[in-house]
């Protein structure tokens, strides 16, 4: 393959990359904290080292270096129910792990059998003590003040019981947090921060930030762009083609 079809092969190959991107997109635009994501490319130049001035040695190539993620926050939706939590600001949930601590938007919590506060998929939420959040089986109603602290009415004595105050973190960069799963992320070297100027609405749920049309537009775009690579690939291979059976034709 020459030149032309080196170069439509690797736009080809990033914008097969942003597809599966913009398909994760889609597929997580109803799950609560998701933030979206988008390919970063740049030009690639190679040094064909043939015998010509330097000027035109170099061919420019499409490298995909790095995903982006979208920080902006998603739209809050009311739900009542007093375990779905939502981020206010520039912060994330820690919650508890195997393999250490995890931190998400999602706030969608619930009570496992112990009367911890867990997420979905039956992991703790964390204290800014770094501990579990228990609510006792005598618990009536919780309520989840803006700055983190829960409490319960107890429903045998009557009193209100405070429990603990939920941990809200934030981080140098937040781009550099890896994806891990169920929504959450780990922040490899760095040290989470207190979040200062985030708050915590009691009965909303973050939704993704993901804008369907946008994401759809973007889809169509791409698939395009990828057929009309395919199609220069595939002309310049019919091209070497004629080629090779003219020039075998004036041997024979």
């Amino acid at each position: 393959m020459e030149t032309p079809g080196y170069i439509a092969l690797s736009r080809q190959m990033v914008l097969r990359r942003q597809l599966d991107v913009i398909a994760n997109n889609i597929a997580n635009m109803d799950s609560p904290g998701y933030r979206g994501e988008s390919m970063m490319f740049v030009e690639y130049l190679a040094d064909t080292k043939d015998k010509v001035p330097a000027g035109l040695r170099k061919i420019s190539y499409v490298q995909d270096i790095a995903s982006v993620r979208d920080l902006s926050e998603g739209a809050k939706t009311v739900t009542d129910n007093p375990l779905d939590l939502a981020v206010n600001g520039n912060g994330y949930f820690a919650i508890e792990s195997e393999n250490g601590e995890r931190y998400t938007r999602n706030g969608a919590f619930m009570l496992d059998g112990d009367g911890q506060i867990v997420t979905t998929s039956g992991l703790p939420l964390l204290n800014d003590n770094g501990q579990p959040m228990v609510i006792p089986p005598s618990a009536g109603r919780i309520d989840v003040a803006r700055d983190g602290t829960v409490s319960y009415h107890d429903q045998e004595g009557g009193d209100v019981v405070e429990v603990g105050r939920i941990q809200i973190v934030q981080f140098e960069n937040e781009y550099a947090l890896k994806k891990d799963a169920q929504l959450m992320f780990r922040a490899d070297g760095q040290e989470p921060l207190p979040a200062e100027d985030a708050e915590i609405l009691q009965g909303f749920i973050e939704k993704s930030n993901v804008k369907g049309v946008v994401e759809m537009t973007r889809l169509m775009q791409t698939v395009n762009s990828y057929q009309s690579a395919g199609r220069v690939v595939e002309a310049e291979h019919e091209r070497q083609r004629r080629a090779i059976q003219t020039l075998a034709g004036r041997s024979a």
